[in-house]
């Protein structure tokens, strides 16, 4: 008799929950424009999303707890003359954001600890090098200030954005570059072009150190590097079907899983969390996030449900664990947008009864405390990511029983207090142990030492 074994894993029940319409954000001008990107960014301090503007392009910028119905004429991050394409937050610094646009210019924003009061054209640093629209944003890992910007003009730049100077320029792509990523430690690059290749890429020398076919479709691919080392791509069959695969560094030619899913049209964005080794694929176009997990055991992605939503999405963006809601067993949130202007919350929950904190959901995370410098990542350091633990989030880790003092203290005792003759405790005993005897009867007065006998006079005591 044959049966079937279910596979063990926690995150098995993982599911989603669209919070209340008055915990989202509304009335937003989402970006028209038809680059493949994201068109949001989020952070555990602020929402950013691109906006379509009138005179140049424009991004708007939310504390989180800023929701409901935005103000029509709220400020907005501006100093772009062209339409903006892609932004990303500085992962070491959350006031920190970096936006590309089709104006050719990178700019660097700082917004304030308590969001914008008037609309912000003044941007940190600009940093130009590109001749062509800037589509792609993309900050280093573990090292402070660099970050990675590709171009239309097929250029690759690695800046250090402290000095707004460029540290690489790699220019081994033939056309459009349509994604990049960095690996765990920042040591390795990988990108997806339009020549339907990957690249492996030493990303101090510019050098290619392995590519590969990816998809055979002529559609938008994209890859991520995941923490184990493995590479997992998304991407389009010849008849146009949407496909992913898992891929292993020096077999990139060889994919260890290749599976199509479904006949859209959308691109694809693969979103991983690296803490849980979960992917959660996001088309553009479409109405659900299919999650899977990576293990080391046949098929390697698991399947593992799909969240299912009314209206397509038109960008979409994950939040980092550090802004996750530990004690309601959030493992990620998702931020949606649609097209009639609507940011809807997704929390992503994993069911588990106790209110404690739990460790096997929430392993130590990336903090926002850099590995390097970007002086030190040039000069050939490779630093993995400085982990913090989230147990210090979580309130209701923490017992709810408040240390007061023992009431059975407050008793009686057994045998009553002994009182020496001035009344007061006797040698031994403490006034607090005194006081701690609540029902013991008063001290008697003390005996006086002169002897008066009373005699009555007129219906009064008097002493002699």
């Amino acid at each position: 008799m044959s049966f079937r074994v279910v596979r063990s894993s926690k995150f098995r029940h993982v599911y989603g929950t669209a919070m209340k319409r008055e915990q989202c954000y509304d009335n937003i001008r989402v970006s028209k424009s038809s680059w493949d990107s994201t068109f949001c960014a989020v952070n555990p301090k602020f929402l950013a999303i691109i906006v379509e503007s009138a005179g140049g392009g424009a991004f708007i910028v939310l504390p989180l707890n800023k929701v409901g119905r935005i103000n029509p004429d709220y400020p907005l991050v501006g100093g772009h003359k062209g339409p903006i394409l892609d932004i990303a937050w500085c992962p070491h610094n959350d006031n920190v954001i970096a936006s590309g646009s089709e104006d050719c210019v990178v700019k660097v924003w700082q917004v304030p600890d308590y969001g914008l009061q008037r609309t912000l054209t003044d941007s940190v640093v600009d940093l130009v090098y590109h001749q062509r629209r800037v589509g792609l944003v993309l900050w280093h890992p573990t090292a402070l200030n660099v970050l990675l910007t590709a171009g239309s003009d097929n250029q690759v730049v690695i800046w250090n954005v402290g000095i707004g100077e460029p540290l690489v320029k790699i220019d081994c792509h033939p056309d459009l570059v349509y994604s990049a990523s960095w690996n765990w430690d920042g040591s390795q690059l990988l990108t997806t072009c339009r020549d339907k290749k990957i690249r492996l890429i030493n990303p101090r020398t510019g050098e290619i150190e392995e590519e590969a076919l990816s998809h055979e479709g002529s559609k938008g691919t994209r890859a991520i590097f995941l923490r184990n080392g493995l590479v997992f791509t998304t991407g389009f069959s010849k008849m146009s079907e949407r496909q992913y695969s898992l891929r292993a560094p020096d077999h990139l030619e060889e994919p260890i899983v290749m599976v199509e899913l479904d006949s859209s049209n959308g691109v694809m964005f693969p979103l991983y969390d690296a803490d849980t080794n979960m992917i959660y694929l996001c088309g553009k176009g479409d109405s659900v996030i299919r999650y899977f997990e990576v293990t080391a055991e046949p098929p390697f992605v698991h399947y593992i449900n799909t969240f299912q939503t009314p209206d397509p999405q038109r960008g979409i963006c994950m939040m980092p664990k550090r802004g996750c809601t530990v004690k309601e067993c959030e493992i990620t949130r998702f931020y949606r947008l649609n097209n009639a202007g609507f940011c809807q919350v997704v929390m992503m929950t994993v069911p588990r009864k106790s209110e404690l904190f739990q460790e096997d959901l929430y392993p130590d995370t990336p903090g926002e405390e850099p590995g390097a410098t970007a002086e030190e990542w040039m000069e050939g350091k490779d630093a993995v990511p400085i982990l913090v633990s989230l147990k210090n989030t979580s309130q209701k880790g923490e017992s709810k029983i408040k240390k007061t003092t023992n009431i059975l203290d407050k008793r009686p005792h057994k045998s009553l207090t002994k009182v020496s003759s001035s009344g007061g405790p006797e040698e031994g005993e403490s006034m607090d142990d005194r006081e701690d005897n609540i029902l013991a009867p008063p001290p008697p007065p003390p005996p006086s030492t002169h002897h008066h006998q009373p005699t009555e006079s007129n219906n009064s005591v008097t002493f002699n």
